[in-house]
């Protein structure tokens, strides 16, 4: 069963082959950048499928990150999951950034939760907060710096993604500290694999999960009159 795992919903473009049986990589790639998404992603996926030695009618299913993360990026590695899942004829399923930055350190040790926050900017962060099997305790968000960090000091917690740093610096005095504090980027691709493996495509739709209205808006005042 081998998987394509595809992410460009935060500040990398990604893409890896997933061997599900071995739960091994067989070839993967991640390039780091804010924008150029839309002009990356094809070549990668391109690139990632030659080294693996498969063509698309190999695979057994692609998963693709849904968000939340940025809206041209989300668009971006969605297009492109359906478009190769129709050309293969093969299921797409989606997954979460936040499951998929959270999954590692779940796997290492699920005693202690862990809360991922993504940098959403103007002082607020995506977050959600698994504990024991991956279970929710917060669901998906978006919420200011300061009231994730109240949400989440109710015991030892992991934090994790762009905004970990943040939510660190606003922690409430008294509470246990975080146990430890990990920035990243983005999430690991062959995470997004390995979860896209385990998911149901009835329930794991491809389709993006944005939390919250777009910064760009059209223009209510100052339109120009028709003649």
């Amino acid at each position: 069963m081998f998987i394509l795992a595809i992410d460009t919903a935060l500040s990398a473009c990604s893409a890896a082959v997933l061997d599900a049986e071995n739960d091994g990589v067989i070839a993967g790639d991640s390039l780091l950048m804010e924008r150029g998404h839309a002009e990356s992603l094809i070549p990668l996926v391109e690139q990632v499928m030659g080294h693996a030695g498969l063509d698309f009618e190999h695979l057994s299913r692609i998963a693709v990150t849904v968000g939340p993360g940025s809206f041209t990026g989300l668009r971006v590695g969605l297009s492109a999951a359906r478009g190769f899942a129709l050309a293969a004829n093969r299921p797409v399923v989606g997954v979460t950034t936040l499951a998929a930055l959270a999954a590692p350190f779940l796997a290492l040790d699920d005693a202690i939760p862990v809360v991922s926050a993504v940098d959403a900017r103007h002082g607020h962060v995506f977050l959600q907060m698994f504990g024991v099997g991956g279970r929710t305790l917060i669901a998906p968000r978006v919420t200011s710096v300061r009231e994730a960090a109240r949400a989440v000091a109710i015991g030892p917690a992991r934090l994790v993604g762009s905004g970990a740093q943040l939510v660190a610096e606003l922690w409430p005095a008294g509470e246990q500290p975080p146990v430890s504090v990990d920035v990243v980027p983005a999430p690991d691709v062959a995470w997004v694999a390995r979860l896209g493996a385990a998911a149901d495509p009835e329930v794991a739709e491809a389709k993006p999960l944005y939390l919250r209205p777009p910064d760009a808006k059209p223009q209510d005042k100052a339109r120009i009159a028709r003649r």
